[in-house]
């Protein structure tokens, strides 16, 4: 098969096309033929070595951590999907590779494709969205009436967690640049703070959750618009002991982790708050109660761009330097 990978960590130079063998097809597996592939910053980080210190992949890598296509194969113990089925996921962490051909994944991390969307689109959607309910729903239990705001309201996880904040009756703020805001209200925000004009920390005050995805000063600035008893989860800010926890790393690297995040986490404690990094997990259960919420028109996913797979390359260039106007970038094997 066709993919497109790494053999060592660095600079976009080094992404490349090749011949992959055919994954190998396990028991619990279904093998996917890739019809399109999401973008994410998480495959920058992955391709520059970002987090090769706890998560050493082996080289040559593959690519990729979302996906929409068609099962052409199940594993002997697969019985919830059959061949010919359209299937959206995102791998677990140690099988991600979605910038190829075709794929193997667990049963327990596939769902079926939301019924109303294409291809592009919903490949567009595991990454973000999974991690927007594990953020919202799982770590935060969002409940109706909270006020949470989401920054980069209009980026590919602002995008998603506007629409599902709001699905779960939380008044919305969120961030975004001039050009945006009309996006972002159309998402559900209730309040939309334009970044370029405004300090959202001089606007914004007493919220419940904050889904910080910049870091940063951004992430200290967003402790102080929480509320006594509020929380801030960040995906970018630093890894805490909890996710060196989850991981499994050994004490001298959950000793690091809580180093990294022990300003950040004092200045939350002193606020009355609490702070936690967010590394999305994948999950099929999750990702079929958003394709409910997705049939059901309360989220919809919004793409920037699609690229044809042999420009995956650029893709990721297109991605790096910050040419999208909102969403996600997708690339498409047709």
């Amino acid at each position: 098969m066709k993919a497109f990978m790494i053999e060592k960590y660095g600079d976009k130079a080094g992404v490349h096309a090749a011949e992959m063998p055919d994954p190998q097809v396990g028991a619990d597996d279904v093998l996917v033929r890739i019809h399109a592939a999401g973008v994410n910053p998480l495959d920058l980080k992955l391709r520059d070595g970002a987090f090769k210190a706890f998560l050493p992949y082996r080289l040559p890598l593959v690519l990729g951590n979302d996906f929409a296509g068609v099962v052409v194969r199940v594993g002997s113990a697969v019985t919830r999907f059959a061949v010919g089925d359209e299937v959206y996921a995102r791998p677990g962490k140690d099988r991600i590779g979605t910038f190829a051909e075709l794929i193997a994944v667990h049963r327990d991390d596939v769902a079926i494709k939301p019924a109303t969307l294409t291809m592009e689109e919903a490949a567009s959607l595991p990454l973000v969205a999974l991690t927007a309910w594990q953020a919202l729903v799982e770590r935060a239990q969002v409940r109706p009436g909270q006020k949470v705001l989401i920054h980069a309201g209009a980026g590919g996880l602002g995008s998603i967690a506007v629409q599902l904040a709001k699905a779960l009756g939380a008044q919305v703020a969120a961030t975004a640049s001039t050009a945006k805001i009309d996006l972002v209200r159309e998402l559900g925000a209730d309040i939309v703070v334009d970044y370029r004009q405004q300090d959202f920390e001089t606007v914004l005050d007493g919220y419940d959750v904050v889904l910080d995805s910049l870091g940063g000063e951004n992430l200290a600035k967003s402790l102080r618009v929480l509320k006594p008893g509020g929380k801030a989860i960040s995906v970018a800010g630093p890894p805490d002991a909890a996710f060196a926890r989850e991981l499994g790393l050994n004490a001298i690297l959950r000793l690091v982790m809580s180093a990294l995040s022990f300003r950040t986490r004092r200045r939350a404690k002193r606020r009355d708050v609490t702070y936690s990094f967010l590394f999305m997990k994948a999950g099929g259960n999750q990702l079929r109660e958003l394709t409910a919420l997705i049939d059901a028109g309360k989220i919809r996913p919004v793409v920037d761009r699609v690229f044809p797979f042999d420009q995956t390359r650029e893709a990721m260039d297109y991605v790096e330097k910050g040419r999208a106007k909102a969403g996600k970038v997708v690339v498409a094997m047709t």
